[in-house]
């Protein structure tokens, strides 16, 4: 699928002169967020925690994003942002309120304060752009990093399964929560559109690669994410109130062979592929399940 040309004008949410490298699946993301802002006729504020996605703006006083944003320590971005839903109330305003966080300030550092805002259910919009480690630390393993990868803290690979932290969000009951790929445009274009109708919290998960920290090249970001959805890595879906499930892409089993080996984090020997085939199967079968038995 083409991705759509997005026209970079003054009101481009990411601006010309951000520090973003070549291949960035986060700024991939923040075009297609632009994107259905202006589909929708929305207008938003950003809250940033410590992450590639506020170093982005560049150096103060001038700043990338052309919205009012809010830099926050690395824990407190769901914090921050409900304060800053409750001004909007109190003034009667009408704009989005939006998280822009990566895996480490969501998974790890900042899962108190997002957890806590879900179960108060604030009326804000909670976007992890998850390139699966600390890449604005120096490419530290967090959470997120799948098993086997290579970072500064697993130099011989990491061990652990990465935690599904939208099982975790679907638990705590929050109005919507999505997985996103910058492969399908017009999916990830719906479910922010959905996230910005939808009053209480939504929280979208944007698998975002990283070429820096992937040891990936820059013009395989899109390809790559398109890997993961085919071979069931990364699966396509929706949490309606933590209990209504709708399936938006099945895998067609693609070999996720080349995923990894496309990537330089992974030693040869790193992945057992017959275990992660069998493992995005039995996922992606209970996701099915839920489906058929919790249809939204």
């Amino acid at each position: 699928m083409k991705i759509p040309d997005i026209a970079c004008s003054e009101e481009c949410l990411l601006r010309a002169g951000n520090t973003n490298c070549g291949g960035c699946g986060m700024s991939l993301g923040l075009n297609f967020l632009a994107r259905a802002l202006a589909e929708a006729d929305e207008t938003c504020q950003l809250a940033i925690p410590a992450c590639c996605g506020i170093v982005a703006a560049g150096a103060f006083p001038t700043t990338a994003y052309s919205v009012p944003t809010v830099a926050t320590t690395f824990a407190a971005a769901a914090a921050v942002a409900s304060g800053m839903a409750a001004i909007r109330d109190l003034n009667g305003e009408t704009h989005q309120v939006i998280c822009w966080a990566g895996d480490g300030g969501t998974y790890d550092i900042g899962l108190a304060t997002l957890s806590a805002a879900a179960e108060r259910n604030e009326d804000i919009v909670y976007v992890c752009y998850d390139n699966e480690i600390y890449g604005n630390t120096g490419g530290q393993r967090s959470s997120a990093t799948p098993p086997g990868a290579r970072t500064t803290t697993t130099p011989a690979g990491k061990r652990e399964a990465k935690k599904d932290i939208v099982g975790i969000l679907a638990a705590h009951g929050v109005p919507y929560a999505a997985t996103v790929s910058i492969a399908h445009p017009d999916d990830a274009a719906r479910k922010f559109r959905t996230a910005f109708e939808t009053t209480g919290t939504s929280f979208l998960l944007l698998h975002s690669p990283c070429p820096t920290g992937w040891k990936s090249e820059p013009g395989d970001s899109v390809h790559l994410v398109r890997l993961a959805v085919r071979s069931g890595l990364f699966p396509l879906y929706e949490v309606f109130d933590g209990v209504r499930y709708r399936i938006n892409d099945a895998p067609d089993w693609t070999d996720p062979g080349e995923y990894f080996a496309r990537q330089r984090r992974f030693a040869t020997d790193a992945v057992d592929l017959d275990a992660t085939r069998a493992s995005c199967r039995r996922r992606f079968a209970r996701l099915e399940t839920l489906a058929e038995a919790f249809p939204a």
